[in-house]
């Protein structure tokens, strides 16, 4: 837990320019904008916009920006150190840096010397001017400048002396933050300590002339580099010394520990990405750095509040780039706080730290009971629990429902995937189980088109509604599509909110591939009402009636929240 007292730590977030560096990841402009004021609601202080000039897309995203500011973030321009053998003054991409209006500029440079002579094929004299320049140019500008350094860790285990002297010559030059870059995310977390440690000490010893830089004109002695501070081009920045940024990748899965002991180390400003996205294995996840470094490790990164949101940002970020969340990721993941074993169950349910090493409503989050054949009594219990049910382990229906639980997932249904059905299970054994509508009987016709990916489905069904036998028919881009159809078509007169449903996602898995054809087939079918989601199962030989199953309890379970939430409002009223 934070205090006021504890030591500020300043989150700078890359999703939007290092995180969609991502393979299979696209986002436009107004997802960017969404994701921005998303991390801005969030508190992170500093927010990678792009390279502006990059392409039309990043360009865009400034000037709409510069119309309509962000709320307490500072936006932040990226971009290289201009080109060998020019001046910055004459550099078009500085000139894109500048229209695109924002207070901070992330530059990078090189830091190891293979990549001066052999990437930029220029000589390590000419690397450092470049560094020199484009800083100082920006400074004269009114810029405020964090520079990154490229390859650090590589650089520095190579050459030590000019990977030092790269980062003296952006001191000189007026870099406020010195961010050290695990580029190839090859780096151990013990290396990083002992990197970072001999950077802070070096770094400190700017002000005694041991660099041959004497001390610059500001001597205030703010420890921490205000990002609101404004500057005009004859300032200088408001810390003479500059304060220790870390960048991780994850190519070794050390990300997250690697900034963590950087942090350790000395380093004040921590990089990376909402859920880690970024190139290659991405970067480090923030959603797992932000809650290590305020709960575990004592600093202050956030505001409780905003800690508390942390799981939806994280959800929020997956669903704009159109991207799975982790459901295991740690912290914000579905699972995160998920107990399936039957002693796992009981003991949490006693006291929740006995496996929980955080509250999960910390990071806005929340705890699960899994419904598995591995379930315990306790497990059904605590689940009826969640779902309004209470349950008495001393008569017979507690047991039924463990013995049935079981008994279905013994012919391949999953309840843990479908905790929806599991609910519409346990009314049953209760013998409360709405009957909303009952499907006497259903077919379906499909035409397959020879040469077209796509086959047009007819479905007609039967369905009995308080005491009326309907019969419809209704076509679909597939068997399912057109009974899923068909059945609200059937029923929408009698439930109007059916019309608010939908079927959001499905999932098929064969359970028995040896069998061939023959093979039995679990269907999994997501549905929503704009509000909640809902997950219910069906399994059978035949894929047909697996999602016959599944679709008509997703309509059955819709109508229950439907009825509850009546129930529900009546009742305050």
């Amino acid at each position: 837990m934070t205090t006021n007292s504890s030591p500020q730590l300043w989150l700078y977030d890359t999703t939007l320019r290092d995180g969609t560096q991502r393979e299979g990841l696209s986002v436009s402009i107004e997802d960017k904008l969404r994701i921005a004021r998303r991390l801005d609601q969030l508190g992170i202080p500093f927010i990678e916009g792009g390279w502006p000039g990059a392409n039309p897309k990043d360009v865009q995203f400034f000037w709409q920006l510069q119309e309509d500011p962000l709320k307490q973030a500072e936006i932040v321009a990226f971009c290289s150190t201009r080109r060998p053998n020019s001046t910055a003054a004459t550099e078009p991409m500085l000139q894109d840096i500048l229209a695109a209006g924002t207070r901070w500029v992330t530059i990078f440079g090189k830091s190891w010397d293979l990549h001066v002579t052999t990437g930029l094929k220029t000589t390590l004299e000419e690397n450092l001017a470049m560094i020199r320049d484009t800083i100082e140019y920006l400074r004269s500008q009114g810029r405020r400048i964090i520079y990154d350094a490229e390859h650090w860790f590589d650089g520095y285990k190579h050459n030590r002396d000019y990977a030092l002297q790269t980062l003296e010559v952006a001191i000189a030059a007026g870099a406020e933050w010195l961010v050290l870059c695990d580029t190839n995310g090859g780096t151990l977390p013990h290396e990083i300590s002992q990197i970072v440690q001999d950077v802070v000490r070096v770094t400190g010893e700017l002000g005694t002339g041991d660099w041959g830089l004497g001390t610059r004109k500001d001597s205030s002695q703010s420890p921490i580099p205000n990002p609101h501070y404004p500057l005009s081009p004859e300032e200088t920045p408001p810390s003479p010394i500059p304060q220790i940024g870390i960048h991780t990748h994850n190519d070794s899965e050390m990300a997250v520990a690697n900034a963590i002991a950087a942090v350790m180390a000395g380093a004040k400003m921590v990089q990376g990405t909402i859920n880690g996205y970024g190139e290659r294995c991405g970067n480090a996840n923030l959603c797992s750095l932000i809650p290590n470094l305020q709960l575990k490790a004592g600093y202050s990164c956030i505001t409780e509040d905003q800690l508390t949101q942390l799981t939806e940002a994280s959800r929020f970020v997956s669903e704009v780039v159109n991207l799975a969340p982790d459901e295991h990721a740690p912290f914000v993941g579905r699972s995160a706080f998920a107990h399936k074993g039957g002693i796992h169950v009981s003991a949490v349910e006693r006291n929740p730290l006995t496996y929980e090493h955080i509250q999960p409503e910390q990071v806005g989050n929340r705890r699960r009971i899994v419904i598995s054949e591995q379930s315990g009594l306790s497990n059904v219990l605590a689940k009826a629990r969640s779902f309004g049910i209470e349950l008495d382990q001393q008569k017979a229906e507690a047991r039924e429902i463990l013995q049935r639980l079981k008994d279905l997932e013994s012919e391949g249904f999953q309840f843990e995937a479908a905790e929806a059905s599991f609910v519409l299970l346990m009314h049953e054994a209760l013998g409360d189980r709405q009957k909303f509508f009952e499907v006497k009987g259903f077919q379906v016709h499909c035409d397959l088109i020879e040469g077209k990916e796509t086959s047009n489905a007819l479905a007609t069904v039967k369905v009995a509604v308080e005491g009326k036998n309907i019969l419809e028919a209704a076509e679909g881009n597939g068997p399912v599509a057109a009974l899923d159809a068909a059945l609200r078509k059937a029923l929408v007169n009698f439930y109007p909110q059916i019309a608010t449903f939908d079927l959001t996602d499905y999932k098929v898995r064969i359970l028995d591939g040896h069998t061939g054809t023959a093979a039995k087939t679990r269907v999994l079918v997501e549905s929503g009402n704009g509000r909640q989601r809902w997950t219910t199962v069906g399994v059978s030989n035949n894929i047909l009636a697996a999602s016959y199953q599944a679709v008509v309890e997703g309509l059955e379970y819709g109508l229950l929240l439907h009825s509850q939430a009546l129930a529900a409002l009546k009742a305050s009223s």
